[in-house]
């Protein structure tokens, strides 16, 4: 999901409280914080050789002792037109930084709208080689 379409979505429905969905169905807690939006831009070479670059928009949330606290589609959507300046694109995917055990990204894979506001569904990253054909581990390899 990037920037663009998830400022519509907050757009829509303004008022609406956020709702965070980890990928295994366990939600962060209501009572979480947005404290960055960030442009983050990654420049690495991948094991074929191959030099490459990705950029994101990452939101990161905080979950404190406020437990009253609750952040609205339309404080959110606010949050974003702050780092407007700084993401330069609303075309960069939007991923969500959230410390359980430990601190991991998690794409935006969609929003939807429930009785109980909006529901964000956070994805899994997932790692893998950028150039299987240079390696060796190309379809029929072996684990």
């Amino acid at each position: 999901m990037t920037v663009g379409e998830l400022e519509r979505a907050l757009a829509a429905q303004p008022h609406a409280p956020l709702h965070l969905m980890l990928p295994g169905g366990a939600f962060v807690p209501a009572h979480f914080h947005v404290t960055e939006v960030g442009r983050v831009q990654k420049d690495f070479v991948d094991c074929g050789g191959t030099v490459r670059s990705s950029v994101s928009c990452v939101l990161q949330v905080w979950v404190a002792n406020d437990t009253t606290h609750r952040l609205t589609a339309g404080k959110l959507a606010g949050i974003l037109k702050l780092g407007a300046p700084l993401l330069k694109s609303d075309a960069l995917p939007v991923e969500v930084e959230y410390e359980t055990v430990a601190v991991s990204q998690y794409p935006l894979a969609g929003v939807e709208l429930t009785p109980g506001g909006l529901l964000v569904h956070l994805g899994a990253k997932h790692t893998d080689c950028l150039a299987p054909d240079r390696c060796g581990v190309g379809a029929t390899a072996c684990c």
